[in-house]
């Protein structure tokens, strides 16, 4: 894994979110229930901003034009060939790390 530190565990309480600029990129970081994930930063249907986005559980809602994804998966419930990228993220000695390589 080329992990990459964006922050400690106590910054991503469950239920908080933190955005992250890694190596030119923008990627969100979420704490789901004490599960950490990230995503890039950029909806595929045009670009917008994640960040600010709605999350009811574990769907994120664009909030330039309100399509939902998973941030578990990357993708749209009952379309899955409409994906953002997901990234691994791994937990050590209290930091937060995050694989650029895409896992989806």
């Amino acid at each position: 894994m080329n992990a990459v530190p964006v922050g400690s565990t106590d910054e991503l309480a469950p239920g908080q979110r933190k955005l992250a600029f890694i190596d030119g990129r923008s990627i969100v970081l979420f704490n789901i229930d004490g599960q950490l994930h990230a995503i890039d930063n950029s909806c595929p249907h045009n670009g917008a901003s994640l960040a600010s986005g709605e999350l009811d559980g574990h769907l994120l809602r664009c909030p330039a034009h309100g399509l939902r994804f998973d941030v578990k998966t990357g993708c749209m419930p009952g379309a899955p060939s409409m994906c953002l990228e997901t990234f691994p993220v791994q937990v050590s000695e209290g930091r937060v790390l995050v694989d650029l390589r895409p896992s989806s």
